[in-house]
């Protein structure tokens, strides 16, 4: 082993002690350049230290003007340099260790072995979100350079382009499409769930429809959840008003479009539509000619649950999307006063009410129900104790042929339960409720 050799290993293990890792780059390739060219002696270590933590070891190390570089290091005729290594969880196998810097390929080229630009080398740098991208005024998504090539450097840019696409409503260039598609087995291998989760939550709430139709048509989600994924071969009927079906995927991303309408920015409650039909995987039955998903709504809520803990979401936030699935169907019910109130009571009631709008839009279905319940609502802002019975005093005396006292009272306070529960809505109900209330309790 040469003198600058021995160097170079010396420098690497005092960063190695350090606790950084650090590497001759190519040893034997830069022992045939280094004995090549005695003039001018240089050797590239690459290390995933910085700046700062190598001049504490190395004071005589200037930092370097080129942004590839690190910094370099001359001593006894040789000049070091320190390259950044692939620090990156998702970059591709074969890329994390540098087998090549700019000044070995020059040197290759000088050589005549390779032509310069018949690489692609990757020396990695400081992170920049659209350093890999074309610019977008272009008008489409575009990785720069060769699109496979791309990726390699780092497999979460898939993940990056659909974001892009979705958020700034852009189709995702032909060619780098293609690529994130065959490499989709990649991504998913490479790319931690944690990345996934990041370019997620970066997607905003109007926009995440968009994102999971080109995660399903990339093929990823199938991946990712493959749950979600298989709602594209259930179906259902779109409406009660026609035997039309439609896959429950194309439902749930259509009520994802719709829910921001009323709501904006609210990316929680789009998550929960995402959610809120996976239960019909595992309902789905088929019967008296049509489908049916008895109970979809609990289901989902357990499933919902055990894909927020795969997918690492927060606690907090697991419970807040599996009580929005579990309670999305309450709403398309004619719901009694007794149960809007019930429904009013639950701290997530406007993004339960907006989920059901949403459910109505994307089916193009019947507003009855809806309307109904609106309107209860409205009611259920009064005290209960301020509802006034639909009979007073004199008029249940007349009917039940009592004198003023006690069972009055008692009558009426019965009669303005039953109003409050929904068994009683009209003059003639609550006229008949008082003498059935009357014969059967005997107070005649």
């Amino acid at each position: 082993m040469s003198q600058p050799f021995k160097e170079a290993v010396g420098f690497c293990k005092t960063i190695m002690r350090n606790g950084y890792d650090a590497y001759v780059v190519n040893a034997r390739l830069q022992a045939l350049t280094l004995d090549e060219n005695r003039g001018a002696q240089e050797l590239d270590i690459c290390t995933d230290a910085e700046l700062a933590e190598l001049q504490k070891s190395f004071p005589n190390l200037e930092p370097s003007g080129d942004k590839e570089v690190i910094g370099t290091i001359n001593e006894g005729g040789v000049t070091y340099y320190f390259y950044p290594a692939d620090v990156e969880d998702a970059s591709y196998t074969d890329e994390c260790v540098s087998i090549m810097t700019p000044r070995l390929l020059k040197r290759l080229e000088a050589r005549g072995d390779i032509p310069l630009s018949s690489v692609c080398p990757y020396i990695p740098r400081a992170k920049d979100a659209y350093a890999d991208f074309a610019d977008f005024s272009e008008g489409m998504i575009r990785f720069k350079g060769i699109p496979d090539q791309a990726l390699k450097k780092d497999y979460s840019l898939a993940y990056r382009a659909l974001r892009f696409a979705a958020n700034y409503d852009k189709k995702i260039e032909a060619n780098s499409w293609m690529a994130i598609v065959h490499n989709s087995r990649r991504v998913l291998d490479y790319v931690p769930m944690a990345d996934f989760l990041d370019e997620w939550r970066k997607v905003e709430a109007e926009a995440m429809y968009r994102f999971f139709e080109l995660l399903f048509d990339s093929m990823l989600l199938h991946g990712l959840i493959p749950e979600i994924a298989s709602l594209s071969r259930v179906k259902h009927i779109r409406n009660a008003e026609s035997d039309a079906e439609e896959t429950v995927l194309r439902h749930t991303l259509d009520v994802m479009k719709a829910y921001p309408e009323e709501l904006p920015y609210d990316w929680f409650g789009t998550v929960a539509c995402l959610f809120h039909d996976v239960g019909k995987l595992y309902t789905a039955e088929f019967y008296e000619g049509r489908w049916n998903f008895l109970q979809h709504h609990r289901v989902g809520a357990k499933v919902t649950r055990k894909i927020l803990k795969r997918l690492r979401f927060e606690e907090q936030d697991i419970d807040l999307v599996c009580d929005l699935v579990q309670n999305h169907m309450r709403p398309h019910f004619m719901l009694t006063d007794k149960g809007i109130r019930k429904l009013r009571a639950l701290d997530e009631y406007p993004r339960v009410m907006e989920m059901v709008r949403a459910d109505i839009k994307a089916r193009d279905g019947s507003w009855r129900e809806f309307n109904h319940n609106l309107k209860m609502a409205e009611r259920a802002d009064i005290p209960e104790d301020e509802i006034e019975p639909l009979l007073d005093g004199n008029r249940i005396m007349e009917l039940a042929k009592l004198k003023p006292g006690p069972a009055i009272g008692k009558i009426r306070d019965t009669l303005l339960k039953a109003q409050i529960a929904n068994d009683v809505r009209s003059l003639e109900d609550a006229e008949q409720f008082v003498l059935n209330y009357v014969e059967e309790n005997r107070m005649y």
